[in-house]
């Protein structure tokens, strides 16, 4: 690299630009996503109301015992297990792209949630999770007096 730089730009090797090119590619390295990067399961989607939370979940091929929802404050933890498929004999994978095992998402809200009035419906390979503002979060009107 010495002989290429000096012979190319008419000046010495500056280590500085090689640790600066090094530098950039490292940063390149480590903030590109790699296509072969699984994206977090399930995916999610989450609005909120003035009242309470909706988060929808694709779940696709898991029986709903093998899910658990649980609460805690402002936090909401969906967990389960998607079991593996069972080939038979003389089969094997041509190509295998839905993984199985245990998986977690915990979402984090911006109000604490009524645990004991969370609700859940599953349906099609789609949970509905219905997650209640907790009445000491919820906005309050206030009236103002006049004179």
């Amino acid at each position: 690299m010495f002989w290429q730089d000096f012979g190319r730009f008419g000046r010495g090797w500056d280590p500085s630009r090689d640790i600066e090119n090094l530098r950039r590619e490292m940063n390149r390295l480590f903030t590109t996503t790699s296509p072969r990067e699984a994206p977090e399961f399930p995916a999610m989607n989450i609005w909120v109301r003035d009242s309470d939370a909706m988060v929808t979940a694709e779940l696709p091929g898991i029986d709903a015992r093998d899910l658990d929802i649980s609460v805690i404050g402002d936090t909401m933890t969906l967990s389960g297990n998607r079991k593996a498929d069972v080939l038979k004999e003389g089969e094997s994978y041509h190509r295998q792209e839905r993984g199985s095992g245990s998986f977690a998402r915990t979402m984090r809200l911006p109000f604490k949630i009524e645990a004991d009035k969370v609700s859940a419906k599953y349906e099609r390979g789609v949970l509905q999770i219905t997650l209640p503002r907790a009445e000491e979060d919820k906005p309050r009107k206030i009236q103002v007096k006049s004179k």
